[in-house]
């Protein structure tokens, strides 16, 4: 098979493959275990410049240590902030921001994403996307504060206006319950 359909979260990284380009500046706005944070620095070069946020110190010590494995250590700057942060963090305009919310993978369940700090977090991201650039969020329902951050995100990215922004909602139909969903933006 040549091309086959897999996840939100594979779906998250076409569309941010598409979008970047070596020297670009990106945000991975929940590094969780890093994996994110490597593929922007990947993505970017060596001339590029990745911020990474996250709450968790475990989180920040497992990107840093998969980004220093990897080679790609210079490009990233690691936040242990929440990604409601970012505005006062990014000192530029970027290319692409993703988010996945929900927990840490591996870590404690009680800590999660929640709407108020996403939201927040969103306005920044839109604010810091260059024309033509793109806003990636997986989001996790299945468990109550991800059921809540799915429709309050679908009702705040319904509402953007269609003259800025092009969006998109991506689900598996036949999917089992929780599924992850992909919600792409791109700034005009």
């Amino acid at each position: 098979m040549a091309y086959e359909l897999k996840s939100a979260r594979f779906l998250a990284r076409e569309v941010l493959e598409k979008a970047l380009a070596p020297g670009d500046a990106a945000i991975d706005a929940t590094m969780g275990n890093g994996h994110d944070t490597l593929f922007l620095c990947e993505s970017v070069g060596p001339e590029g410049r990745v911020y990474a946020f996250d709450l968790q110190p475990a989180a920040v010590q497992r990107t840093e240590e998969r980004l220093r494995e990897a080679g790609v250590w210079g490009r990233a700057k690691l936040f242990c902030l929440g990604h409601e942060h970012m505005r006062e963090q990014v000192p530029e305009p970027v290319r692409a921001v993703v988010f996945n919310l929900g927990w840490l993978p591996g870590g404690d369940h009680s800590v999660t994403t929640r709407w108020e700090t996403t939201h927040e977090a969103l306005l920044a991201a839109l604010d810091l996307l260059l024309p033509g650039g793109v806003l990636v969020v997986c989001a996790y329902p299945g468990h109550p504060e991800g059921d809540r951050e799915r429709l309050e995100l679908t009702a705040f990215l319904s509402g953007l206006s269609n003259r800025v922004y092009n969006v998109l909602h991506q689900r598996f139909l036949n999917a089992s319950p929780g599924a992850p969903e992909c919600f792409t933006v791109q700034k005009l």
